[in-house]
């Protein structure tokens, strides 16, 4: 009996071999790749791309140009390096200029796929570091599209960008008009636009997502004429192009400092010389400055991101939101996302046998009000007015995190999500607040007991780490996995996150002008986790008190 088990077993096995789905060599515009066609389970395989140029070698301070091609096939069974950035010490450099290649993962069951829902991840790092593949600990990539796209049947590909000096610097005029970056992105969503069907993608139907920076940029691309028609749907994860650091409002003066940083006149020829720079020197002049103080926080140094240049972002992108009017779209950050930022702005905050001054309070609220003494009265009394006589340690550490998350994504997200919805023709919204409590809290380690969800916490989950690493995990964390999977994956099928084929827990409405319906989203998540008008009262202190006071309160 067992002999003959052994036998269909291996014939079973043989079959599938036999049959095994796979593109197999696959003709792009520019040559033929192959990739690596991986066993997931029994009838389940997936083709995975890497390192696919979707441009050529970029020119110093160009925008991307097409690559020339190549003959023969191409193997793709490998990671390319990083864009020239800095490294995690900012004290030297790493990367190549030669960088613009893209990853794509395909899966498959009995049959080859097509016409499959294709997402686009725009990785984030503040416009200065990051790459494709994301962070790597023994080969497990972060960024790694294997469980998003075996789970939720979707293709999905990342793509590389430049960033630092070379991918966002800006004279401010037509010598050195910057978002290079940006560009870069551009062309990859238009080489998969053009190319994706070869992959069993669906080229009308491409929802990009991305986190941080890479959640602006995905913001960017849906306001920017020049992706239109494209973009089917856009996933922005803590950050929106209203963000106060997405946009640097002076480019000029931080050009001249870079400038001056490696030997270059600040005058007309600066440009010129610029061009001519080592890569190495630019990129570390460039490097971010990781002093900072409740009076001078960390987000004031973030100057190396986008310009309204006239082209890609030809105005303000509050006044661009007519350009995603068709474009279904979700954004929304995690409650403690201004964490990373304010730790470093007030470290004392981290501590649990340091009290944190409520000096400090006022100081972060006084360096982003940045309208004077009356706009800081009204800031301070809006954030205090539930602490009482006498506020515990932990609920001024907690407010100073508040006022973090408010300033720098939560109020930008809400803004971002009213001008789609009002500006929304077929386009649809949803709002999240994603809460899964940081897992490195509590005594004995380096957070706080009360964190929430810091800022990228959620990557590790929609990226499905608890499923492919899951002795680092507890089932709680492969539930809100599971969830963010299918939710983010339903979307990109249908355009609604409920629909799709993944069930989600709760039904997630659409955020509407007046309702500003939200999901909160966590391992406990069931319909009481459904609400409106997501911290109304910071929502409009920010945006309506606050631009008002100068004139409403004099000095």
């Amino acid at each position: 009996m067992m002999e003959k088990l052994g036998i269909l077993v291996a014939f079973a096995v043989l079959l599938e071999s036999v049959s095994a789905a796979s593109l197999g060599v696959v003709y792009t515009e520019a040559g033929m790749v192959e990739g690596e066609n991986i066993r997931l389970g029994f009838n389940r395989r997936m083709d995975v791309f890497r390192g696919i140029p979707f441009a050529d070698v970029p020119g110093r301070f160009e925008k991307p140009k097409p690559h020339p091609g190549w003959d023969g096939v191409m193997k793709a069974k490998e990671y390319k390096q990083r864009c020239t950035q800095v490294n995690m010490m900012m004290s030297d450099t790493r990367g190549s200029e030669d960088c613009l290649y893209l990853n794509i993962w395909v899966p498959h069951g009995k049959q080859v796929s097509s016409g499959l829902p294709t997402m686009i991840w725009i990785f984030g790092g503040g416009f200065l570091a990051g790459g494709s593949m994301g962070a790597n600990f023994l080969d497990n990539y972060l960024y790694s599209g294997q469980e998003l796209a075996d789970r939720g049947n979707v293709v999905v590909v990342t793509l590389a960008y430049r960033v630092g000096t070379l991918g966002f610097l800006s004279t401010g005029d037509a010598d050195l008009p910057g978002n290079y970056g940006l560009w870069d992105q551009q062309a990859a969503i238009a080489w998969v636009h053009r190319n994706i069907r070869s992959f069993g993608g669906d080229p009308d139907n491409i929802t990009l997502f991305g986190e941080s920076a890479g959640g602006a940029s995905v913001s960017f691309q849906t306001l920017t004429p020049h992706n239109k028609g494209m973009i089917r749907r856009a996933i922005s994860q803590s950050g929106v192009a209203t963000t106060p650091w997405a946009i640097n409002k002076n480019p000029r003066r931080f050009a001249e400092e870079i400038a001056l940083k490696v030997g270059c006149p600040t005058n007309h020829e600066m440009a010129a010389c610029l061009k001519m720079s080592d890569p190495a020197r630019l990129t570390l002049a460039g490097a971010l400055d990781m002093t900072s103080s409740p009076d001078h926080p960390l987000l004031d140094n973030l100057l190396l991101s986008p310009v309204i240049d006239g082209d890609f972002l030809p105005d303000e992108p509050s006044n661009l939101f007519h350009n995603a009017a068709e474009i279904d779209y979700i954004a929304g950050v995690n409650d403690m996302d201004g964490h990373v930022f304010t730790g470093l702005d007030v470290p004392s905050i981290n501590s649990p046998l340091l009290d944190t001054p409520v000096e400090d309070v006022k100081r972060l609220l006084a360096a982003y009000t940045k309208e004077g003494k009356a706009a800081l009265d009204f800031a301070y009394s809006t954030y205090t007015s539930e602490w009482g006589s006498n506020p515990t340690r932990e609920t001024i550490k907690k407010t100073i995190v508040a006022i973090g998350t408010d300033y720098i994504f939560l109020v930008p997200t809400q803004v971002a999500l009213y001008l789609h919805a009002s500006n929304a023709t077929t386009g649809r919204t949803y709002s999240y607040l994603f809460s899964e409590p940081n897992r490195m809290g509590g005594i004995a380690k380096p957070y706080p007991s009360w964190m929430g969800a810091d800022h990228a916490d959620d990557l590790q989950y929609m990226f499905g780490k608890p499923f492919s690493s899951p002795l680092g995990y507890w089932p709680r964390h492969r539930d809100v996995s599971g969830y963010m999977i299918a939710y983010w994956t339903n979307f990109a099928h249908t355009g609604d996150p409920n629909i799709g084929e993944s069930g989600v827990p709760v039904a997630w409405p659409k955020f509407t002008s007046y309702g500003h319906e939200y999901l909160e989203i966590n391992s406990k998540m069931d319909r009481n986790y459904v609400g409106q008008r997501m911290r109304l009262r910071f929502v409009h202190f920010w945006t309506s008190v606050l631009p008002n006071l100068a004139n409403a309160i004099p000095e």
